[in-house]
């Protein structure tokens, strides 16, 4: 340990001047010669290494405070004051003023709150007088009143927010395995590349990062932000390493869309999310930000005309060949080596076709009765006629992707057949097919005679006779009978 982080520092070397005197005292009579040979001697400074001398009766305290004690470097420390804490030069009246303060302008500097003081106490006279801008300075700090940065919306979400982190303790957490828990997020790039339409823009780098290794599962450009684009990238993570157990994002659109969530479900990956406007519960990503914009975007001022395949192409050689191999200092180790030795939880990663069929969105749409046709995503898609039984058939599908549209059992969830638009200039032709059967084809029963009466009335008129009551009716004579 070095002297510097030593808080012992000058006690031991307190015990080193007179430990020779403890640990053989001196004979009756001898101990005053002792402690001026001491006295007389030269010693180094614990902190800067200079030369120190002490006097006789400095000495001589030091060998009494140690002498009796059951730890003589504790007895030889310094002493803490007895008023130590507590603000000797804030009267009640500035303590108030400045808790008021603070608690309507967190934002300001210690500086700022020490000015409006002084200022309010020329128009309040129970604030003089008014302390130096250092006992204000450790009064804040002592009382852990820091600057707070406010949020950048005034939304009551963000307000919400600011309370709790006010209220809540924020701790540092780490997964126990490897992809028990990656990280997933988009980030706006600092650089702007030339698309092949000859615009500027700056892309969305959409990073996939395992919590316990650090190891990035993927690491990609895109030019927006949307649910297509974040299930490309994680699809490719997946399969690059493995399924997670569990997936933390923020509340964003694209994560918040049915595809993905409906596709995070499918594969059994848990979907966790942070709080809202709390980006420090996703710090592993921000601190790969950092990373990224300090090494290597700082590494690409000086070309000019990027696009963004060539982007990505550096960005995977520099993760690969710096980041996985580079020391994490928070690790003490490189990702890549803590990837390879750390016990992981991770499961097989299926086909692209298994994948693809996962991140899609199951929806329900009345089937119209005149056409057989559902709508979806604004497009007209034909049912074939043995399912046009079917009132409100369920429907698989992507936004982004219509080409692969099923209908599905709704009880099973299994793809019953593929669905496709309808083509118009094909049904102009006026071929038309002929209806496929619902069911399958049962022997037609005999039908019933016209002189029989149906069975339901059968069995009420003979539950009527066994009860042995007439009619409940009189017959009208009739014409014929009254003449």
């Amino acid at each position: 340990m070095s002297n510097d982080s030593d808080p012992d520092r000058w006690a031991r070397l307190r015990f080193a001047i007179i430990g020779p005197l403890l640990a053989a005292p001196p004979a009756r009579g001898e101990l005053r010669a002792a402690l001026e040979r001491l006295a007389r001697g030269s010693w180094k400074h614990p902190i800067n290494g200079t030369v120190l001398r002490f006097s006789y009766a400095t000495v001589e305290r030091w060998y009494y405070l140690a002498r009796g004690a059951q730890d003589p470097v504790a007895a030889l420390r310094r002493r803490r004051r007895n008023d130590a804490g507590r603000t000797r030069r804030l009267s009640l009246a500035v303590i108030q003023a400045l808790q008021a303060q603070y608690r309507e302008y967190p934002g300001w500097t210690v500086q700022l709150h020490y000015d409006n003081l002084v200022a309010l106490s020329e128009e309040d006279e129970a604030l003089k007088p008014m302390p130096c801008y250092g006992t204000i300075r450790r009064y804040l700090k002592a009382r852990g009143y820091h600057r707070k940065r406010r949020p950048r919306r005034g939304s009551p979400g963000a307000r919400r927010a600011e309370v709790r982190l006010e209220k809540l303790e924020v701790r540092s957490y780490e997964a126990e395995y490897v992809h028990g828990l990656w990280h997933a997020d988009f980030h706006h790039g600092s650089r702007p590349v030339l698309t092949p339409s000859g615009r500027w823009v700056r892309p969305l780098l959409r990073g996939i990062i395992d919590d316990h290794s650090r190891l990035v599962c993927h690491l990609q450009w895109y030019l927006d932000e949307t649910a297509e684009s974040l299930v490309h990238g994680l699809c490719q993570g997946l399969q690059k390493r493995a399924l997670p157990r569990a997936l933390m994002t923020d509340n964003g659109a694209a994560m918040q869309a049915q595809e993905f969530c409906c596709g995070l479900h499918t594969l059994g990956i848990v979907h966790e999310t942070t709080l809202p406007y709390s980006p420090y519960q996703n710090a592993k990503q921000e601190i790969f930000w950092a990373t990224l914009e300090g090494r290597l975007m700082a590494m690409l001022e000086g070309l000019v005309e990027l696009t963004l395949a060539r982007l990505n192409e550096i960005t995977q050689v520099w993760v690969e060949q710096e980041y996985h191999q580079r020391r994490h200092a928070e690790i003490g180790m490189s990702p890549l080596r803590r990837y390879l030795d750390a016990p992981a939880v991770g499961r097989d990663c299926p086909d692209s076709a298994t994948l693809q069929r996962a991140f899609c969105a199951t929806v329900s749409r009345r089937q119209r009765r005149s056409d057989g046709t559902i709508s979806l995503a604004g497009k007209r898609f034909e049912i074939p006629n043995r399912y046009r039984h079917l009132e409100r058939p369920h429907v698989r599908y992507a936004r982004w992707d219509l080409r692969a549209v099923a209908l599905v059992d709704p009880h099973t969830h299994l793809a019953l057949c593929p669905l496709y638009p309808v083509d118009k200039t094909a049904n102009a032709q006026g071929q038309r097919r002929a209806l496929e059967a619902v069911e399958q084809a049962t022997p037609a029963a005999a039908p019933l005679s016209r002189h029989e009466l149906p069975p339901l009335l059968r069995k009420l008129l003979a539950d009527y006779a066994a009860t042995g009551r007439p009619p409940a009716y009189l017959i009208k004579p009739s014409s014929e009978s009254k003449s």
